[in-house]
């Protein structure tokens, strides 16, 4: 195209970059969205994100988060999404803290959280013993009007299961049912894996009736 003379339009870089980073081909995207950058085009928070993604799935989480505090510098603000990636991102390279602190906050620039960004919390916090804490943001998450989906359901049985959390596990097992969602293959992998020990098969009663099979499992 540019050979051409003919300048390729967001979406097309877009396309272009997500293929790079899909692919493995992180030098040259890091090329491109250098070369995008430098240039007079602005560019909106979608591409943004993109790249914020590319990095962090890259390993490139602290360059990631300087481009994420420049672009709060910035008039373009960004959405729920940049901050969903960077969390994510953050707590996976181990900096806890400073995924709190982004969480927190959040409200000041006027967004609010999606289900994906609740369910990193809550996970984080069912896996740091801060029960309470997960609890509490559970319940404002639905005062808040956003609906957990099965995936965040799963995953916070599966968290509390392998923290030995049964009673409350079989709190969010009733919430699948209610909601109608199904177990996913590993929250029933992991069910079995468990009551098949000895030392679980009494607390199979502790959760939903459906559930009490897992107390002959093996037997």
């Amino acid at each position: 195209m540019l050979r051409k003379g003919v300048t390729p339009g967001a979406v097309t870089y877009n396309t272009i970059l997500q293929g790079l980073f899909q692919t493995g081909r992180f030098s040259e995207a890091k090329e491109l969205y250098l070369n995008m950058i430098k240039s007079e085009k602005q560019w909106g928070i979608y591409t943004y994100n993109i790249i914020l993604n590319g990095l962090c799935k890259n390993n490139c989480v602290d360059e990631a988060f300087i481009m994420f505090q420049c672009l709060c510098s910035k008039d373009l603000r960004p959405n729920i999404i940049t901050f969903t990636i960077m969390i994510d991102a953050l707590f996976k390279g181990g900096r806890k803290k400073d995924a709190m602190d982004l969480f927190a906050a959040i409200p000041a620039h006027g967004l609010v959280p999606n289900v994906v960004t609740y369910r990193l919390m809550m996970e984080n916090l069912i896996q740091e013993g801060l029960l309470d804490e997960f609890e509490n943001l559970f319940l404002a998450m639905e005062k808040s009007g956003c609906l957990p989906n099965s995936r965040m359901l799963n995953a916070i049985v599966r968290r509390l299961l392998r923290g030995g959390e049964i009673v409350r596990a079989g709190a969010y097992l009733s919430k699948i049912d209610e909601m109608n969602f199904s177990l996913e293959a590993s929250t029933t992998s992991l069910l079995i894996s468990l009551f098949s020990r000895e030392e679980y098969k009494n607390l199979a009663k502790s959760l939903p009736e459906k559930y009490h099979f897992l107390e002959e499992v093996n037997k």
